[in-house]
């Protein structure tokens, strides 16, 4: 199992549309992704387009992930990747 933290860094934060590409991504893995805001003991599915939406996170808001499966690694480094993009979502 690993944990990381991200942050929200695109402007609208984790709308529909950037729900929907970090559903897709997390789903390409095998492995259990779980997120939350920092500092709150609730975790979400990673997979879950409406638990994901259910976090409300805003520009700035830090999400914390744990990852746990054969290919936990390789989730982590695309996770933390789409989210220094910003989601590729340009200003």
């Amino acid at each position: 199992m690993i944990e990381g933290t991200v942050e929200v860094s695109n402007g609208l934060g984790l709308h529909a549309r950037a729900a929907a590409k970090l559903v897709r991504l997390a789903s390409r893995f095998e492995s259990d992704i779980k997120l939350g805001r920092q500092g709150r003991s609730e975790q979400i599915d990673g997979k879950s387009i409406l638990g994901i939406l259910f976090l409300a996170a805003a520009r700035g808001t830090s999400l914390q992930f744990r990852i746990e499966g054969p290919d936990e690694q390789q989730a982590m480094i695309a996770i933390e990747e789409l989210f220094r993009q910003g989601f590729e979502e340009f200003e």
